[in-house]
């Protein structure tokens, strides 16, 4: 994949501004969005955009709530919302037709961005509960490491790839692996969050601006964020083999992290508002324009929510921008060639999973795992496409 290329432009000197801005929007009454679960980060960013939107163009912005991947992506498949505030399971996993999205009722998906959160100041990493520290033998959490989760409890999610490979690209960096610790199963986010604070498990995911993380905080066990060294070469090895969209960074807001120094850890962007391929490029069209546009409506009414400005868009992620917001961000100059390869590329990627998919639909054969594991890491060969997964 190539390196993030973090568009930087002025909003001054290309948006229209306060009324001016929100007359030219031309957006339905109503919206729907599916977004993680009640109290994360991404559905209290996306109810504050919401309200922005109501406020300022009287558009009422309905957020369904999905405890994994498959809930918040399977409202999108169908056409029952026309966005999505997800992660990376929703885009790159959909999109690459791995783990839930390999079934034969899923497939690769022809998954769209519009926007995303790359704050650069919230982390995305794998907490530990500061008494799951003391187990370890590690007083206070200090000088804790991945590495130290050995034997330890930690959480994997039903129907959330995402969050399962994350915790497995921490463990990874750590030199372990899902067979060195204990795997507790939980049927949502929130829930392996609650299993957090009531001791069911001494280590789970969570973006550190989370409102999980911070309810954890405060309560009887503590959180921890264990450190990600960016000089380990071998650690991130590891770790980028399993998820080669985390990048090292310094996490400055989140729970334990507020008001402090920082916590040196990992993070991609999140959420990443996705539509599908098939969405109308006008309404893709506006809600681009209104995320950028009124973007000062909902800055700073949620932790992280800075992310989603202008200045700090990557044109060149693991996912394709869908059109309608092509068009937008070529309107206002900020689609630079480099994006415009770097898409077609992407879609290009798809269009060979796509066809590799529909290949094997047609071959039916008995054990569909083993065999769309084969002809997907077949057919990305043969394009010349990077081999994830």
């Amino acid at each position: 994949m190539r390196n993030a290329y973090l568009i930087g432009v002025s909003l001054g000197a290309t948006l229209f501004a306060g009324a001016a801005a929100a007359a030219d929007l031309e957006l339905p009454s109503q919206l729907a969005w599916t977004a993680y679960g009640t109290g994360t980060a991404g559905y209290n960013q996306s109810v504050a955009i919401g309200s922005a939107l109501k406020n300022t163009v009287g558009t009422d912005l309905r957020v369904l709530p999905g405890k994994n991947d498959v809930a918040r992506t399977e409202p999108l498949r169908q056409g029952k919302v026309q966005f999505s505030a997800t992660g990376v399971g929703g885009s790159f996993m959909a999109q690459e037709g791995v783990f839930q999205f390999g079934a034969e009722n899923w497939g690769p998906q022809p998954v769209r961005v519009l926007m995303a959160n790359n704050g650069g100041a919230v982390g995305l990493s794998l907490a530990v509960a500061r008494e799951a520290c003391e187990k370890a033998g590690k007083p206070n959490c200090e000088g804790f490491e991945y590495s130290d989760l050995k034997g330890l409890r930690v959480a994997w999610v039903k129907g959330a790839p995402a969050l399962n490979v994350n915790n497995q690209a921490y463990l990874a960096y750590g030199g372990l692996t899902w067979d060195d610790v204990e795997k507790v199963e939980f049927g949502g986010f929130s829930d392996s969050w609650a299993g957090m604070v009531n001791g069911q498990v001494d280590a789970a995911f969570a973006s550190t601006n989370s409102g999980k993380a911070y309810e954890a905080e405060s309560g009887p066990r503590g959180v921890f964020w264990p450190p990600i060294d960016p000089d380990n070469a071998e650690g991130l090895a590891r770790m980028r083999a399993i998820a080669p969209f985390f990048a090292t960074m310094t996490a400055t807001v989140g729970a334990g992290i507020d008001d402090g120094p920082g916590a040196p850890t990992a993070g991609y962007a999140y959420p990443v508002l996705t539509a599908m391929a098939a969405q109308d490029a006008d309404l893709v069209y506006n809600m681009t324009k209104a995320m950028v546009e009124l973007f000062d409506k909902y800055d700073g009414a949620a932790p992280g929510i800075g992310g989603w400005a202008l200045g700090k868009q990557n044109f060149e992620w693991v996912a394709p921008y869908h059109d309608g917001a092509v068009r937008y961000y070529k309107e206002i100059g900020a689609w630079p060639d480099a994006a415009q390869a770097h898409n077609e590329q992407l879609l290009a990627r798809q269009a060979a999973l796509s066809t590799a998919w529909e290949e094997l639909k047609a071959e039916a054969p008995s054990d569909w795992a083993a065999a769309w594991d084969a002809k997907r890491r077949a057919a990305l060969e043969a394009g010349g496409f990077e081999v994830v997964f």
